[in-house]
Formats: structure tokens, C-alpha cells, sequence
């Protein structure tokens, strides 16, 4: 069994190795790659939106495309960090912790979608292996019709 270090957060297991480490450190909290192509295709159709934004009154939670005039919010989820049932995986190091940290998400995800409906926003979670335009076209669509 693995001794914790000395600094190490209590709950949170070591890493099963430094590149495993150096994956997890290098996972940027916003601004990624899926989030940047999105806002690109939005650009390309002349949308106007505000990026990374808090829209819940007391939560550090965060949409990554919000439409505040229309009150759309657009989340882009990771496929591993929000267990996409296409392309998440379940890791085998430390495989408790980890699945109880992909369903605490969903768990959050849901939670954030219901209280952001119960305030009158539309809320579209996408994956981040959509395609971006075409999530940029749906989104187009859904701030015309006002549906989803």
C-alpha cells in the first residue's frame, strides 16, 4: 500500500505516477481546446456571448458560453471529467476514488442544470468531441427559435 505524503490532500489518493501527475496538472480549467473551437465557430457566426461567467448567485460554478441577454448557458463537457458514455473511461489506479469523483460531477451537472432552469435559463450541455460548428449552428438555432 502507498504511504501518503506528507501535503497531500486528505481523501485524495497519490497519483499511480508522476505522468499520471503531470496529465492531471495539465488539464487547464478553462480555456481548453473544445471551448476555444466552439467560440471560434461562434465568432465565425457573428454571435455575441460572454465566456467562462458565473451566472449562479453563490456558487463558484462557472458556464463556458453564456448568451446572458437570452439566458442560454452552453457547458462544455470534458469526456473523462464528466463521464461521456461514448469516450469516458473509468481509470483502474485508484478506480473508487475516481469513480466517485466522474459521478459527483453529474451529480454537480445536474444539480447546476436545475437551478439554473429554475431561474429561467436555458442550459445546453455538449461533449467536448461534438463537432464545434455544429454545436455553433444548434446553438444559432436555439437563441433564433428560443427552443431547444
Amino acid at each position: 500500500m502507498r504511504s501518503e505524503k506528507p501535503n497531500h490532500r486528505k481523501g485524495v489518493p497519490v497519483p499511480s505516477s508522476q505522468a499520471a501527475s503531470n496529465r492531471m496538472k495539465a488539464g487547464a480549467p478553462r480555456d481548453t481546446a473544445p471551448e476555444l473551437a466552439l467560440r471560434t465557430a461562434l465568432d465565425q457566426l457573428g454571435l455575441a456571448y460572454n465566456a467562462d461567467k458565473a451566472i449562479l448567485s453563490g456558487s463558484r460554478r462557472r458556464a463556458d458560453v453564456v448568451f446572458e441577454q437570452e439566458r442560454v448557458a452552453v457547458f462544455v463537457d470534458g469526456c473523462f471529467w464528466h463521464g461521456c458514455p461514448v469516450h469516458g473511461t473509468w481509470p483502474k489506479q485508484n478506480a473508487e476514488f475516481w469513480r466517485e469523483k466522474i459521478n459527483a460531477n453529474r451529480r454537480r451537472d445536474a444539480d447546476t442544470n436545475h437551478r439554473l432552469e429554475s431561474e429561467g435559463w436555458r442550459v445546453l450541455r455538449v461533449w467536448e468531441h461534438e463537432d464545434p460548428r455544429e454545436v455553433a449552428v444548434r446553438i444559432a438555432a436555439l437563441l433564433s427559435l428560443g427552443a431547444l
